[in-house]
């Protein structure tokens, strides 16, 4: 088996986002929602429509992670939304990241990671962001080891459940010498 190849994606790739992104969110998180919530989420944060407006803005980047051919993961990353006091127009937010269970732990996932970090900081430090359930301990832990630290909660909807989230923050690293 080959390493799993990251690539930016485009708008003919909208199809294959939009499935990837309501398979890996279900993968992830369907057991927290009566089925009539997730389905309704999916459809809209999922859509085409959406997908493709996503991938056409050139605020945002979309990364697909393909296996063989099959797509296994992606990340969408732009301007930051999250709720906090502290968020400016120049800052950045992963927005989302996900690999299928399957394509886990393999270093996958820092490949990615750091692929989206780059793209975020290719004008320069900045603040970045990222929001995060609650209890998604495992990803917790990996964002706090890439320097990101708690600084606010917010409610994310899906249909009418309301989950617990907290606003990571990683604050740009200028360079302090002196020319």
């Amino acid at each position: 088996m080959q390493e799993p190849v990251i690539r930016r994606a485009t708008v003919t790739d909208a199809q294959a986002v939009a499935e990837i992104g309501a398979r890996t969110f279900s993968e992830t998180f369907a057991h927290l929602y009566p089925p009539e919530d997730l389905a309704g989420f999916l459809a809209e944060a999922y859509s085409l429509e959406q997908t493709r407006a996503d991938l056409a803005d050139p605020a945002k980047a979309v990364w697909l992670v393909e296996a063989d051919g099959v797509v296994v993961g992606y990340a969408l990353a732009g301007p930051c939304g999250l709720p906090h006091a502290e968020v400016t127009p120049a800052c950045g937010e992963l927005k989302r990241f996900y690999l299928l269970k399957s394509s886990q732990n393999g270093g996958t996932g820092r490949r990615l990671f750091d692929e989206i970090m780059a793209w975020l900081e290719r004008d320069g430090p900045r603040d970045l962001w990222i929001g995060v359930w609650s209890e998604n301990f495992g990803a917790q832990r990996f964002y706090a080891r890439q320097g990101f630290s708690k600084v606010g909660e917010y409610g994310f909807k899906v249909g009418s459940t309301v989950d617990h989230e907290f606003i990571l923050k990683r604050v740009a690293q200028r360079d302090s010498t002196i020319a």
